[in-house]
C-alpha cells in the first residue's frame, strides 16, 4: 500500500529547478494517489512553463540591453582617447551617451512593467474616465512633439468607461508612436472612438507601410520586430506592443489588427465598460 506514497516521495525530491522535465508515473486505479500524482504533475508543468519563459525574458533583455551598453561604452572610451582636445567628439559623445542612457532608462522601465504582471503585482488604479477627454489629450500632446505627420480624430465619441487612466494612456501613445515609425511623412494617423451600451471601440489607423500578413500574428510577442531590414532606422526594441496588448488583457478588452502592405493599419481595442 505505500509503494505507490513512496514513488511519488522520491520522484518529488528528485525534481529540482534543474530537474524540471520528470514527472510522475501515473498507473493504476483511478484514486485519490492518481489524482495526487496528476495534480503534482500539472503543478510541475506550470513551473517549469514559468521558469522556461523567465530564463526567455532574461536573454531577450540582456540582449536589447547589451547594445545601447555597447554603444555607451565605445563613446566612453573615444572621450578617454579625443575628447579633452577635441570639442566636436565631446560633444557628439556627449549626445549619444544621453541618448542611449534615455532609451536604457525607457527599456528597464518597460521591462519592469512586464514583469510586474507576470508575478501578479502589476497594481491597477481603476476609475471612471472620460474617453473621449482622454483621446482629445493623446492627439494634443502627439501634434506638440510630431510636426511630420497629421494626428487627428474624425469621431470622438462623448462617454465613460472604467479603467485605469495612466494605463489606458500609455496604450494609446504605444499605438501612435508605432504608427509614426512606419508611416511616411506627411501621413495620417486616426484616432477614433465609437461608445456602445455595453463597450467603447478605440480605433488606431494610419496611412503606414502595413505589416505582412504571415506576420502579424507576431507583432505582440515581446523583442519582435516586423522584418527589421524595412525600417532599421525607426525599429525599436519590439516591447511597447507587448505591453499595449498586457493593458487590453489587464482590462479584460480585446484586441485585432487589420493591415495591408503598402495602405496602412488598423488596431482595434474593445474595452467592456463594466469590467
Amino acid at each position: 500500500m505505500l509503494k505507490p506514497i513512496n514513488y511519488i516521495t522520491k520522484t518529488a525530491e528528485n525534481i529540482s529547478i534543474n530537474n524540471l522535465k520528470e514527472r510522475i508515473n501515473i498507473t493504476g486505479p483511478d484514486d485519490e494517489l492518481k489524482r495526487l500524482a496528476s495534480t503534482l504533475n500539472k503543478m510541475i508543468d506550470r513551473l517549469q512553463d514559468s521558469f522556461n519563459r523567465q530564463i526567455q525574458f532574461v536573454s531577450d533583455a540582456s540582449h536589447e540591453l547589451r547594445t545601447p551598453i555597447a554603444v555607451i561604452q565605445g563613446y566612453a572610451n573615444l572621450l578617454d582617447r579625443w575628447g579633452k582636445d577635441d570639442k566636436e567628439a565631446l560633444e557628439k559623445s556627449i549626445y549619444a551617451i544621453k541618448l542611449e542612457a534615455s532609451s536604457m532608462a525607457s527599456l528597464v522601465e518597460n521591462l519592469l512593467f512586464l514583469a510586474k504582471g507576470d508575478s501578479g503585482t502589476q497594481v491597477m488604479e481603476k476609475k471612471e474616465i472620460s474617453i473621449n477627454k482622454l483621446i482629445e489629450e493623446v492627439i494634443d500632446e502627439s501634434n506638440v512633439i510630431e510636426k511630420d505627420h497629421e494626428i487627428l480624430s474624425d469621431r470622438n465619441d462623448i462617454g465613460e468607461i472604467t479603467a485605469d487612466y495612466g494605463m489606458i494612456k500609455q496604450m494609446l501613445r504605444i499605438f501612435v508612436s508605432n504608427s509614426i515609425k512606419f508611416t511616411p511623412k506627411g501621413g495620417k494617423i486616426k484616432i477614433d472612438s465609437e461608445v456602445h451600451k455595453e463597450f467603447v471601440k478605440i480605433t488606431v489607423s494610419d496611412t503606414g507601410i502595413g505589416i505582412p500578413k504571415d506576420e502579424i500574428n507576431n507583432i505582440f510577442e515581446r523583442f519582435y520586430i516586423v522584418d527589421k531590414s524595412r525600417s532599421k532606422e525607426s525599429a525599436g526594441s519590439g516591447i511597447g506592443l507587448s505591453i499595449a496588448k498586457r493593458i487590453v488583457d489587464m482590462h479584460k478588452g480585446t484586441i485585432n489588427v487589420e493591415s495591408e502592405e503598402g495602405k496602412g493599419t488598423r488596431v482595434i481595442v474593445i474595452l467592456y465598460r463594466e469590467n
